[in-house]
């Protein structure tokens, strides 16, 4: 009796786990072939690759196709290699592709947190984004940017102490520290000092979101197989809601839930709930006529703290990423280094050797710099859509159902030799003003693009510029003992890219 309940069960699992996995095969598309339970994705379930390993292995595989197909479990995906066709997805059919569909497939139960606008969809996704885009105007962003020269100051104090000690520096952590500590000033409106005090609660919160455990990776695993059954349990580490939730609360109540004139994120929330009630037209619902409906949106505390939340994370490991990646790259080419430093010291003389808001938007070879190492090693390795409407690729004969993911592998497309001449090699002049517009349209996509595109993409390029600027104008990197010129990449990272085991540098003071 007990073997025959086992026969069953392993029956039942069987079919449960393999339903829906000849979707691309039925549709004639290439398509990397699938097992029970896991589909395609086994290395990544079992963290010998990462998701952006992975997607950029497909890219190079079928280097004829527009596009391929793959399984994460029982869901159907597909990788795009044409740039016409993300521009169709992530712009000119946007209303077909509006989704991230990273939360689960849950519209109705969403961790508080993820209530933001990197994982949020839909209504509640759109009503945010418009109440928010004014609070990243340039007007906005020079407010800001004091906030960022102290913090500048207390990197180049940082990296004086460790040049002195004449040991190598991981500069990861170094930028993570100057990161997280703008951003707990600019975000929270906190002085941290997490670029000296590595135990700060910042900087262990920064450290925390971005740790994957193996009870975090079982719960992603049950809800993305299983997603109405384990739609109540929170997949973002414990104790990251708590304190995101109690810090913000905390801070709401010092200002009385009012504007502080501190210019930082949490003043700007203020004053866009001060303008009540968010009213716009939805993308989810329709009018019998076919116009769309009204749909509203408060702003409340909670959902305040989520986009706190986010603003902290996305902003603290990509500019961290990208600043320290471009070090590295910068470190191997010091004729490059040195172009940035004359750069530097020459716009800097100008403005009373001062580092502002204006001298930075000046210095046009550093951020080619900063572009040419996004080019190579993009914080986010790729981009998902979750398509919503059924839909045909155009110049293609593949249509699509409600539900399909879609993947625009950016590391794949950033480094392919059609779009890039020798993209293994760190050559800032293509970004230069007479260069840049041979680069083809979509292929080059470090912020995003379209309506979903990063709506912090200024900040989180000025504040990195600065950084960059004020290191490099006391300091000079080379490459250390421990330095790889092609740095490994983390295996079980999920959606951004992170580079294993830090990126050890020499840091000396220029004469």
């Amino acid at each position: 009796m007990i073997e025959l309940v086992v026969i069953a069960v392993v029956l039942v699992l069987y079919v449960f786990s393999t339903q829906g996995l000849d979707y691309w095969e039925k549709k004639d598309v290439r398509h990397e072939k699938p097992l029970p339970f896991v589909g395609s994705v086994g290395r990544i379930i079992r963290q010998k690759m990462s998701m952006t390993e992975y997607f950029t292995e497909l890219y190079k595989k079928y280097p004829e196709e527009k596009l391929v197909a793959y399984y994460f479990s029982r869901e159907p995906a597909v990788v795009l290699r044409d740039p016409e066709l993300v521009k169709h997805v992530l712009v000119t059919d946007f209303q077909y592709f509006y989704r991230r569909g990273i939360n689960y497939h849950r519209d109705t139960v969403i961790e508080p947190m993820l209530k933001n606008l990197f994982f949020a969809d839909g209504d509640l996704w759109k009503l945010l984004r418009q109440r928010m885009t004014p609070a990243f105007t340039s007007g906005k962003l020079k407010a800001m940017f004091p906030l960022i020269v102290e913090r500048t100051e207390r990197l180049q104090h940082m990296a004086r102490a460790g040049a002195a000690k004449g040991a190598e520096l991981d500069v990861r952590d170094l930028m993570a520290r100057y990161t997280t500590d703008f951003i707990g000033a600019c975000g929270f409106g906190i002085d941290s000092d997490c670029i000296n005090d590595d135990t700060s609660t910042f900087r262990q919160l920064g450290k925390r979101i971005f740790t994957i455990t193996a009870r975090e990776g079982i719960i992603s695993g049950l809800k993305w197989m299983f997603p109405e059954t384990f739609k109540h349990f929170h997949s973002l580490p414990p104790g990251v809601e708590t304190t995101t939730v109690s810090l913000v609360k905390g801070i709401m109540e010092q200002r009385h839930y009012k504007p502080s004139q501190r210019n930082d994120f949490i003043d700007l929330l203020f004053e866009l709930k001060q303008k009540g009630v968010i009213v716009g037209e939805s993308l989810e619902r329709r009018n019998p006529d076919g116009t769309p409906q009204r749909a509203e949106l408060e702003l409340d505390d909670l959902l305040m703290a989520a986009q706190v939340f986010v603003f902290f994370a996305a902003g603290f490991e990509t500019s961290s990423s990208a600043t320290s990646y471009t070090l590295h790259q910068l470190a191997f080419h010091p004729e490059a280094q040195r172009k940035c430093q004359q750069e530097i010291d020459h716009v800097l003389s100008r403005y009373d050797n001062k580092l502002c808001y204006d001298a930075v938007k000046e210095m046009k070879y550093l951020e080619m710099c900063f572009k040419e190492g996004m080019r190579m090693f993009p914080s986010l390795g790729f981009l998902v859509r979750q398509c919503v409407h059924q839909y045909t690729f155009p110049g293609t004969d593949l249509t699509i159902d409600q539900g399909v993911y879609v993947l625009i592998p950016l590391q794949a497309l950033h480094n392919d030799e059609k779009y890039f001449e020798e993209p293994e090699k760190f050559i800032p002049e293509r970004f230069s003003a007479d260069r840049v517009n041979s680069i083809p349209n979509h292929v080059y996509l470090p912020f995003g693009e379209g309506p979903r595109a990063c709506i912090g993409e200024r900040l989180g390029r000025m504040q990195s510029l600065a950084g960059l600027a004020a290191l490099l104008r006391r300091f000079s990197v080379a490459p250390a003992p421990r330095s790889r010129r092609e740095p490994p990449r983390d295996p079980t990272g999920v959606i951004l890219q992170r580079i294993l085991g830090g990126i050890p540098l020499r840091v000396r003071r220029r004469n």
